[in-house]
């Protein structure tokens, strides 16, 4: 059991808020951590990024993540969009955001820095943008993160890198240290096969 929130916990927290893990390659998701552009993630490319990610949601720097490091980070992204100061977001504020979201997004895609994207260059950026929409269908699994994983509602660097490697070994059916994009889609379609033996079950 106690497995099993280790591994909900690292999804919750790698993918809450959109930015999941925050490292320099493209994508979004879980493929942020692909700082190479090679469309695979290596062990050592997860660990870095769960290091970064670490380091930008503990907040205080106190070595745990807690409600305090949730609020702080929530007043960090209002700061971030209220760029004029004045306690409010307007809509050119808004906007603003996410234009600059969006130009962070083309500038990741574009690996050549040209430009321009090439077709290689777009495939890629609609590959990785799948899964950061397969990691919101996980969206419920995010509450495991408020409850910390031995229900203390505080989760330490220790338990949040654990949690991070069983979720990378259980992506990597074959344990070459390497998860690829055909571990990434066997990992999407797998709980779509799980449901489905759900309702076969309730329908026998």
């Amino acid at each position: 059991m106690r497995k099993t929130i280790l591994i909900s916990s690292a999804a919750a927290l790698l993918v809450v808020g959109g930015t999941a893990i925050a490292a320099s390659g493209g994508g979004k998701g879980m493929m942020r951590a692909d700082t190479n552009n090679d469309n695979q993630i290596t062990r050592a490319e997860m660990a870095a990024a769960v290091e970064k990610r670490w380091e930008k949601m503990d907040v205080n720097k106190d070595g745990q993540l807690s409600k305090a490091d949730r609020e702080a980070r929530r007043a960090q992204r209002f700061a971030e969009m209220d760029t004029n100061g004045d306690g409010g977001v307007s809509q050119a504020e808004m906007d603003a955001h996410h234009a600059k979201r969006k130009a962070a997004r083309f500038a990741r895609a574009d690996a050549d820095g040209n430009g321009t994207l090439s077709q290689d260059e777009m495939q890629n950026m609609r590959g990785k943008h799948g899964d950061k929409h397969h990691a919101k269908r996980g969206k419920g699994k995010r509450m495991m993160m408020h409850r910390g994983t031995n229900g203390d509602k505080v989760m330490s660097k220790a338990e949040f890198q654990a949690a991070a490697t069983a979720r990378f070994d259980k992506m990597d059916s074959n344990s070459d240290g390497i998860v690829t994009a055909e571990e990434r889609k066997a990992a999407r379609e797998a709980p779509r096969g799980e449901r489905r033996g759900e309702r076969n079950k309730r329908g026998g």
